[in-house]
């Protein structure tokens, strides 16, 4: 189980997170699935922009760089939505929308912590 910690603060954003990193699992996300638990996010690699289509509950979204750096925040992304392309980015973290009004910001660094 890998935790997602913002490097600046210290704090732990989620507790679980688990990662798409396949042609399928990537394609898949969080399509059809009632809901995810609390504090359980999902890292999709590689990424620069996700839909909501066939979802069933709102997302927050994060969009970093190579270097764990947040470029773009998506909040409240409701079944249906579009992203739009974050050509910095090169991949995401979804999670249960306002999961990540814990102080994110544009530039924070994120740590993987298994």
């Amino acid at each position: 189980m890998k935790k997602l910690i913002n490097a600046r603060t210290g704090e732990v954003i989620l507790e679980d997170l688990q990662a798409a990193d396949t042609f399928y699992a990537r394609f898949r996300g969080l399509m059809g699935r009632p809901s995810i638990p609390k504090n359980t996010g999902l890292m999709i690699k590689p990424c620069n922009s996700v839909h909501c289509f066939f979802m069933k509950f709102p997302i927050d979204v994060i969009f970093l760089d190579k270097e764990n750096r947040v470029v773009h925040i998506s909040e409240n992304m409701r079944p249906g939505s579009v992203s739009p392309i974050v050509r910095k980015a090169t991949y995401v973290i979804e999670a249960n929308a306002s999961a990540f009004q814990k102080n994110i910001k544009i530039g924070d660094i994120l740590q993987l912590q298994w």
